[in-house]
C-alpha cells in the first residue's frame, strides 16, 4: 500500500531518520523477494496489533492454500532470526495453511525504527482496534517525543483524530475491553468519555451494546444521564469548558477547572505512575511537545 503523503519529517536528527525509514517501507518492489523458512521467523514483540480474529485468519488461510501469499511480508533480520515488521496476519494464516516458507522482503533497522514502521503500516491499513491504535499513538508520542500535530502528520490523520484516539485510554477498563473486542466503536467510546463516574460509564456502555445504539443515540443517552445527574455542576463548569478541552488535548488526559469564591484549582487526571511521569515531563518541558 503506497504511503500517505505527510509522513515525512520536517525536523532533523532522529525524526528525519525515522522519516527515511518509513519511506523505505514501500521500496519492496525494488528489492529482492526471498522465500524465508517459517521456522526462522518470530513475531515482532512491539507489534501494535494484539488481537487476531480466528475466523478472519481461517478465511485468509484458505485463500493462501488456493492462491498462495500474494504480498510479501516485511522482515528484519537479527542474527539467524527474522522479526516481522509488517504482515503478521499473513504469517499466521500461512502457518495455518501449512506453508514451510513465505515470500518476504528483508529490511534493516533498530527496534525503535521497526516499531514506527509497524505502527504506521497497521494504522494506514486500519487493522488496529481503537484501543490498540490509542496505545500505539501514545507510545509513539512518548518514545519519540512527538506532539499531537507531529504525530498526526506522520500517520496521515488530523490532530483532532489523534487527540480523540488517545483520550480513549481514559475510559473504564471494562469499556476499553469492549472497544478492544470491537463491540463498540471509537465514536461510542468518545461519547462515554463525557461520563466521569466509571461505574455509570460501564453501565451505559452495556446498554449501548444490548440495544445496539448508534453513536448519535449513545451521545444522546450520555447527555440525558449527565444532565439529570449533575445539572448544577454542569452549569457552574460551563464557562471553563473551552479551557478544559484545550488543556485536555494538550496533555492527552482529562483536565477539570474547579472555581471557588476566592481561589480555584486545576485537576489533572492520570491513570498510573507511568502516566504521571509522562504528564510531569510534558508540563516541565513544553517545548519538546
Amino acid at each position: 500500500m503506497p504511503a500517505k503523503k505527510g509522513l515525512g519529517s520536517k525536523g532533523k536528527g532522529m525524526e528525519a531518520l525515522f522519516s527515511k525509514k518509513l519511506d523505505s517501507i514501500n521500496e519492496g518492489s525494488a528489492q529482492k523477494v526471498l522465500n524465508i523458512d517459517m521456522e526462522k521467523i518470530q513475531p515482532n514483540p512491539n507489534q501494535p496489533r494484539k488481537r487476531f480474529r480466528e475466523k478472519s485468519l481461517k478465511e485468509l488461510s484458505e485463500s493462501i492454500k488456493n492462491v498462495g501469499v500474494l504480498q510479501p511480508i516485511l522482515l528484519r533480520k537479527s542474527d539467524d532470526v527474522y522479526y516481522i515488521i509488517a504482515g503478521e496476519r499473513r504469517f499466521r494464516a500461512a502457518k495455518l495453511a501449512g506453508l514451510t516458507e513465505i515470500p518476504a522482503v528483508v529490511k534493516e533497522g533498530d527496534d525503535s525504527e521497526i516499531f514506527l514502521m509497524a505502527l504506521v503500516e497497521n494504522i494506514q491499513r486500519e487493522n488496529l482496534n481503537p484501543i490498540e491504535e490509542a496505545e500505539s499513538l501514545k507510545r509513539l508520542m512518548d518514545e519519540f517525543h512527538l506532539s499531537q500535530e507531529e504525530t498526526a502528520s506522520r500517520i496521515g490523520k488530523s490532530r483532532a483524530a489523534v487527540a480523540n484516539s488517545v483520550r480513549l485510554l481514559n475510559l473504564d477498563p471494562r469499556v476499553k475491553n469492549f472497544l478492544s473486542e470491537n463491540k463498540i466503536s471509537g465514536g461510542h467510546g468518545k461519547a462515554l468519555l463525557g461520563v466521569s463516574d466509571k461505574n455509570l460509564q460501564y453501565k451505559l456502555c452495556v446498554k449501548i451494546i444490548n440495544e445496539d445504539l448508534s453513536v448519535r443515540a449513545a451521545e444522546d443517552l450520555v447527555k440525558r444521564y449527565t444532565e439529570k445527574k449533575k445539572p448544577a455542576e454542569k452549569k457552574e463548569n460551563s464557562p471553563f469548558a473551552d479551557f478544559e478541552n484545550t488543556m485536555s488535548d494538550a496533555l492527552n488526559t482529562k483536565v477539570k477547572i474547579v472555581a471557588g469564591k476566592r481561589k480555584g484549582k486545576i485537576e489533572i487526571e492520570y491513570t498510573n505512575e507511568g502516566d504521571l511521569l509522562r504528564l510531569i515531563e510534558r508540563i516541565s518541558n513544553p517545548r519538546k511537545n
